[in-house]
């Protein structure tokens, strides 16, 4: 049986608060905005008086209404809830559990009709004409535990290979040190004699009419979370334009790096068919390095502070290539390299079976939400 949203639940929107209050002192309750929904908590908090209605607590159900349509519970303890993000509380006769798996799809949905070249939006009148099928209490109870213990198992498998990462993260300061102070004196040299260094293509290039749905992907410091590629399957080019920009094609194996915004933001390339985006940079190394030291030096908090000290620009902070080439780079000797090559091998055959295991129950948790909601 088909209901409407408000007859499941109570729509909570958030208020317009003052920004002129907006602080970083964590001694005020914390403000939730969208960017904070998903992580489950906020870095911003609020120095003035509020309406005690607008406070929330950890558990409770958060839609993010722009960009990206998120559902999660909340994880930060007291904050107040701002304004383009709602508080959903269901009525009795609704599994709260179940409502967040089965708006989850449906926002989803929401957000893949709405076309790339425009800011995502979610209205209120939106939400109220949302339509969700709905069985019986027992069996929402149901399919709702299910679904919790695929995703519990997911998130599981997501922490155990964050923890590898770190792993060879704390091995690599402990064979080559801090790559800025260099405590261990390694020799250095710039980055332009171990790599090809080139900016991706000058936005006079790329036009309007040359984006289509599902070509090859452009890869710009928005993409790069986490030392991961994550390409936008909208903003893509057709393989004709790809081929016509074949200067800018990222080879497996290559380093990106973001110019602007984040700068340092960096992943090594893994996939073929993506493109250096034009806030991007593309580091292809000679060999006697690999990518995936540079990256990791790149990654190292102080050198990424390094790089923003080296920034140019006013209005908009960004790298160049001179800048760039510019870098010095640690290098150790190749037997300490090997060391460390060794170590990574090792736990990436660790991190192959987590993946896989991550893998399987992710197709299961996607079968189970189409079976579920369609």
């Amino acid at each position: 049986m088909k209901q409407k949203l408000l007859e499941l639940c109570d729509i909570q929107y958030g208020y317009a608060f003052d920004s002129a209050a907006f602080t970083e002192d964590s001694t005020y309750l914390p403000l939730v905005r969208i960017r904070d929904v998903k992580r489950g908590y906020s870095e911003t908090f609020f120095s003035a008086d509020y309406p005690e209605s607008y406070v929330i607590h950890t558990g409770d159900l958060l839609v993010g209404m722009d960009g990206e349509f998120n559902i999660a519970r909340w994880k930060g303890g007291d904050a107040l809830l701002n304004q383009r993000v709602c508080k959903i509380v269901a009525k009795e006769g609704t599994n709260e559990e179940y409502l967040r798996f089965a708006l989850s799809k449906a926002l989803r949905e929401i957000e893949n009709r709405t076309s790339f070249v425009t800011v995502k939006h979610l209205s209120a009148k939106e939400l109220n004409k949302l339509e969700l099928q709905v069985p019986f209490l027992v069996d929402q109870g149901r399919i709702a535990n299910t679904l919790n213990k695929i995703e519990q198992v997911i998130s599981k498998r997501t922490v155990e290979l964050q923890k590898l990462d770190e792993l060879i993260k704390a091995r690599f300061v402990e064979l080559f040190g801090d790559p800025v102070s260099n405590p261990k004196g390694w020799e250095k040299k710039a980055l332009s004699e171990e790599a090809e260094i080139k900016i991706g293509p000058f936005g006079s290039l790329l036009h309007k009419e040359d984006y289509i749905t599902g070509g090859h992907a452009l890869v710009n410091p928005s993409h790069i979370v986490d030392g991961k590629i994550a390409p936008d399957d909208k903003l893509t080019i057709s393989d004709e334009k790809y081929n016509e920009l074949s200067a800018y094609h990222l080879r497996t194996g290559d380093v990106v790096m973001g110019r602007r915004g984040e700068m340092g933001r960096c992943a090594v390339v893994e996939q073929p068919g993506l493109l250096c985006g034009t806030g991007s940079l593309l580091i292809r190394t000679n060999g006697d390095l690999s990518a995936d030291y540079i990256q990791k030096i790149i990654s190292f908090p102080s050198f990424k502070r390094t790089i923003e000290d080296m920034a140019v620009g006013q209005t908009m902070p960004n790298l160049n290539v001179p800048i760039v080439s510019a870098f010095q780079i640690i290098k150790p000797p190749k037997s300490v390299q090997n060391q460390y090559y060794s170590f990574v091998a090792q736990v990436d055959k660790s991190k192959a079976v987590v993946q896989k295991a991550l893998d399987k129950a992710q197709l299961l948790f996607d079968s189970l939400m189409q079976k579920y909601f369609g």
